[in-house]
């Protein structure tokens, strides 16, 4: 079985009940999570072998973030118990016209602290297939960007397959500094998942083109700047907070695949590119080709907008009978 090792930052989510407010907030719902947790939860779920590299406080907090990842099967042996906090972010849904918000509060974190040489990466990846990481991580200190950078080559070394979400937050970082930080890590990247606002705020990379005519041209240029083997984009269109347009294209060699064009009512925006990389991880693990592929992962993350919580906790066999048609009816 292919084994997939992620790496980045697990956090501590708070979330009002329902759909009020921060300032209205009296009690919040707990949940764990991170752009690369998310990742390895959803592949256990699909089947595969999955380990999350981070570093955590060595308290109860830690400890119940540690218990999230390994009730979904994540393989956490590779976690390092260390620093003073964990990190948080408060979230403020969206409803009606009003759209969801995040609040970080990851400063001084485990991971923001956590320097090169802390994690074995070649005890790491022995045996791994896969390293996934996203543009979050590194965003979290200029050490955590080296960091990435000694993990990136580590894998490179252990004959994996590299997968990059870029994942550009405006939070964490300016564009000069992504830029900087991202073309250092681009060259080590295989397969690059993306979308039209994190190429133009990244790399400078535009289209004035129609959607899929603008995402197509944009593959093609992250393509010949960088040598991906694959470009995936992703294509939002969300007239509300509640309802959303979602497909993508899959870019390879001067050739691109379309997915299907899902219509969805929105029950959980937060996890969305997570359950993406994570689809089209597993379909190319699993020998599938490029249309498959794409299928696949944009069944994957059609069906996370209905599972409240940061990782897709959907099965393979639940995104096959999506992504062949299956109907919304009760499954008896």
């Amino acid at each position: 079985m292919p084994k997939i090792i992620t790496f980045g930052e697990i956090l501590l989510r708070l979330s009002p009940d329902g759909s009020r407010r921060l300032v209205q907030a009296e009690r919040f719902g707990a949940v764990y999570g991170g752009a690369e947790a998310n990742v390895a939860v959803s592949l256990c779920c699909f089947g595969m072998e999955a380990a999350h590299v981070t570093a955590l406080p060595d308290n109860a907090i830690g400890q119940a973030a540690v218990n999230s990842l390994r009730r979904y099967g994540v393989d956490t042996s590779l976690i390092r118990r260390q620093g003073r906090r964990m990190g948080i972010y408060y979230l403020e849904r969206g409803t009606a016209c009003r759209p969801a918000q995040v609040l970080y509060d990851r400063a001084a974190s485990s991971m923001a602290e956590a320097l090169p040489g802390d994690f074995d990466w070649p005890a790491a990846f022995r045996g791994a297939d896969w390293f996934h990481f996203s543009g979050i991580t590194p965003a979290l200190s200029p050490a955590a960007a080296d960091l990435c950078l000694e993990a990136c080559r580590a894998a490179k070394e252990a004959g994996c397959t590299v997968s990059c979400d870029l994942n550009y937050r405006s939070s964490l970082w300016s564009m000069e500094e992504a830029a900087a930080a991202m073309s250092r890590l681009m060259p080590y990247v295989d397969v690059c998942i993306a979308n039209r606002e994190d190429d133009a705020d990244i790399f400078g990379i535009q289209s004035d083109a129609e959607p899929v005519e603008g995402c197509r041209a944009i593959a093609r240029k992250l393509t010949d700047r960088f040598g991906f083997q694959k470009v995936a984009m992703t294509m939002l269109d969300a007239p509300s907070p509640l309802s959303n347009h979602w497909s993508a294209l899959l870019y390879e060699g001067g050739a691109d695949v379309l997915s299907k064009t899902y219509t969805t009512q929105v029950v959980e925006r937060m996890g969305i590119g997570d359950s993406f990389a994570a689809g089209l991880i597993y379909a190319l693990l699993d020998g599938q080709d490029n249309q498959a592929a794409i299928d696949f992962a944009v069944a994957a993350s059609c069906l996370k907008f209905s599972v409240e919580g940061d990782a897709n906790l959907v099965s393979a066999e639940e995104v096959r009978r999506l992504a062949a048609g299956g109907s919304g009816g009760v499954q008896r």
